[in-house]
């Protein structure tokens, strides 16, 4: 009998989040598309090929994966209530409970499930969803305000540090085109004292060979005496180990790198002593916070809709929609907090699962001991 049990709540849960992530899906889709056509039509007027079909096809599908992702755990919490409510509803629940299965027992498919859900959604996020990120951030500027756009494929001065004593700075840089104005590389010794300084009018960015272009350059070399050894040149070329995208990164490079890779770009940036890694870490940290939130948030959802209430489904999903948004929008404001370096990224991202962990424990063991 369990085991008939068992299979008929797997096929609620499974039944019920599945049609509330289509219509989500749906949804969400066709009012963005609405809010958008005009920046979109803008791009189209800068370059024909970016028409409405084209961001169909070539955005929004990769859109609509990160928006599952991001929103994986409220779906959850809020079909868990649903299909909860209504078995409570039905007097389901008490004729399972009735029938001498314990609580725990009862608990035991929602369980397996929220793993089963969980388990997939870290090997989404970890390595399915950067990909789909790369293609989604190819295009996600275009439908941005002016302002937002400006700081993805506008132009502004950018500086990288490649190492403790090595330094860049762009006066201008387009990030769109690769190209810039007032290029200037300082090298200083353990002393601090700068060794070797190279200006150039302009620099672009070379992608078959790799390099940085330099025209109309002058070098300045220091040597222990304090005397100088001067060169000027057309045209110089110089490679820093990595591409402007990686020197210069912007908020969204981080979305695009699996794990492997993000840990590795965490660790290289240290080595140069950056220590403005706190966006990356927040990606980092949350791949893995965000599965353990669907197994936290279930047995919530569970332990809220069990037992039939004066309001029924209706009073059910409010709270629980209430308290889905809170959790999920918690994390948009903690990743605020951690980049203002308030928090440190592994506790900002773990601080929702933290905090509704207990909660979550004292209403399971009251509800089991009813």
């Amino acid at each position: 009998m369990f085991k008939i049990v068992d299979r008929y709540i797997v096929r609620k849960y499974l039944g019920t989040f599945g049609f509330m992530l289509i219509l989500l899906s749906t949804v969400v889709l066709v009012i963005d598309v609405q809010q958008k056509i005009p920046r979109i039509e803008n791009a189209t007027a800068l370059d024909p090929k970016l028409n409405l079909t084209y961001f169909l096809i070539h955005f929004y599908p990769f859109w609509i994966i990160n928006l599952v992702v991001t929103f994986l755990a409220i779906l959850v919490f809020i079909s868990v209530i649903y299909f909860t409510s209504r078995m409570a509803n039905n007097t389901e629940i008490v004729a399972i409970i009735s029938s001498g299965a314990s609580f725990h027992r009862f608990a035991k498919p929602y369980l397996l499930t929220s793993l089963f859900i969980a388990l997939l959604s870290l090997v989404v996020n970890h390595f399915v969803l950067p990909w789909a990120n790369i293609k989604k951030n190819a295009l996600e500027a275009y439908t941005y305000n002016q302002t937002n756009k400006d700081k993805i494929l506008g132009t502004a001065p950018v500086s990288a540090q490649l190492s403790k004593t090595e330094y860049i700075f762009i006066n201008s840089w387009n990030k769109k085109e690769y190209r810039g104005y007032g290029f200037v590389y300082q090298k200083f010794d353990k002393n601090r004292k700068l060794t070797y300084e190279l200006k150039a009018n302009d620099a672009y960015w070379d992608p078959a060979k790799k390099q940085f272009v330099l025209n109309s350059f002058l070098e300045k070399t220091i040597n222990k005496d304090d005397s100088e050894k001067l060169g000027q040149g057309f045209e110089l070329r110089k490679s820093y180990g990595q591409a402007p995208e990686e020197l210069f990164p912007n908020e969204l490079l981080g979305q695009n790198k699996t794990t492997p890779e993000l840990i590795k770009f965490i660790d290289r940036e240290r080595e140069k002593g950056n220590s403005n890694l706190n966006a990356h870490l927040n990606e980092f940290h949350q791949r893995t916070s965000m599965p353990v939130s669907i197994i936290l948030l279930t047995f919530l959802a569970l332990s809220l809709s069990s037992q039939k209430k004066r309001g029924g489904l209706g009073i059910n999903l409010a709270i629980g929609i209430s308290l889905a948004f809170v959790f999920v929008f918690s994390f948009e404001a903690l990743k605020v907090v951690s980049e203002n370096k308030i928090l440190s990224p592994s506790l900002a991202m773990w601080m929702p699962n933290i905090i509704f962990f207990p909660l979550t424990l004292i209403l399971y063991i009251r509800r089991a001991n009813q």
